[in-house]
């Protein structure tokens, strides 16, 4: 108990300490976006995922180093280095995406950004290589319990191809839905502590994996949240898919992860449905509210929030975070009691 809570706090303070030193770097070297929903577009430093990698490295590796200098070690060393492995490469992949800036202003429905990122058909393609250590090593049990499906056994193809299937899938279905400060970090901290404190309950070890990113996101969010100095980017949203996708499949918890990914993989078919060109922003009124963009039509989540009722930015976030939330907790529940 004493590696996993220094851990968590290693984890949160690395993320607090090293924020506003990483804020001025990215900016200084115009790594930076429009902050869109605000009178003024003010231009802040993106990447955020850079600040949260580092804290749950750091977190990670502390429990590595105290579990093995005054605990004998543990069996779950290798998995943890693994899990390290694919945050590196799915992070370094999530900054190509915010490194690729053009001085061209590109018109994205009545607003504009100075940002033009990764084509949508190669993001897919370049996030593969993060499920290459979770494939080397033979991650996870082939026999999988789905929800509404029941049991399946999926041999040498859930290694081949449901892992990759599993890790692309879910950093671009996290990566959809966002755009409002603090949405996407709140809606993390939110699924990472479902998975830790479900971890937790059924004596699952991942726990510290799960806990420690929340730790991580949680010293982050406060720089994200609005209004924000520093935007998350596509390194936060993919790294976020990874640690989820890895925990779940390590930690046998399927189940629990497609359930809290429900509102992402709503966000999916909602931008099929506009052949992926919608986005999740919203129309700014002098009054300070968001109308939707595309009037009637729902491309997603937040359209259908703003249909409801014309909200500011702060109040759509704090939406998409309590819809989380009770995901999780309904999620949590049915699980544990093997409703599903």
């Amino acid at each position: 108990m004493i590696a996993e809570l220094i851990s968590l706090l290693v984890s949160f303070l690395t993320t607090l300490i090293i924020t506003p030193f990483l804020m001025k770097f990215l900016k200084m070297s115009g790594i930076v976006g429009i902050d869109q929903h605000k009178k003024t577009k003010p231009i802040l430093p993106t990447a955020g995922g850079i600040c949260v990698a580092f804290g749950i490295i750091a977190g990670l590796l502390t429990y590595i180093g105290i579990t093995t200098f005054f605990f004998g070690g543990l069996n779950e060393t290798l998995y943890l280095f693994v899990i390290i492995s694919s945050i590196l490469i799915i992070t370094l992949v999530g900054i190509f995406d915010d490194l690729n800036v053009s001085s061209r202003k590109v018109m994205n429905k009545n607003e504009k950004d100075i940002r033009v990122g990764l084509p949508q058909w190669i993001k897919p393609l370049l996030t593969l290589p993060a499920a290459i250590p979770l494939i080397v090593i033979s991650v996870g049990h082939s026999t999988m319990a789905l929800p509404f499906l029941g049991t399946i056994d999926f041999g040498i193809f859930f290694h081949l191809l449901l892992v990759p299937v599993g890790v692309v899938g879910a950093s671009n279905v996290i990566n959809m839905l966002g755009g409002f400060n603090g949405s996407e970090t709140g809606m993390g901290i939110v699924y990472m502590l479902a998975l830790g404190i479900f971890a937790l309950l059924t004596g699952n070890s991942i726990s510290v994996l799960f806990l420690i990113a929340a730790m991580a996101l949680i010293g982050f969010v406060a720089y994200n949240w609005y209004p924000a100095k520093i935007l998350p980017g596509d390194s936060l949203t993919y790294l976020l898919g990874a640690v989820v996708v890895s925990g779940v499949i390590i930690g046998n918890m399927e189940r629990l992860g497609v359930v809290l990914l429900l509102p992402f993989i709503v966000e999916f078919f909602l931008k099929l449905r506009s052949g992926f060109r919608a986005s999740s922003l919203g129309k700014l009124r002098s009054d300070g509210k968001l109308d939707p963009p595309y009037g009637k039509n729902i491309y997603s989540l937040t359209h259908l929030i703003m249909n409801i009722k014309p909200m500011t930015e702060k109040q759509i976030a704090v939406t998409l975070i309590l819809t989380e939330l009770a995901v999780a907790v309904v999620g949590i529940y049915l699980v544990y009691f093997h409703f599903i």
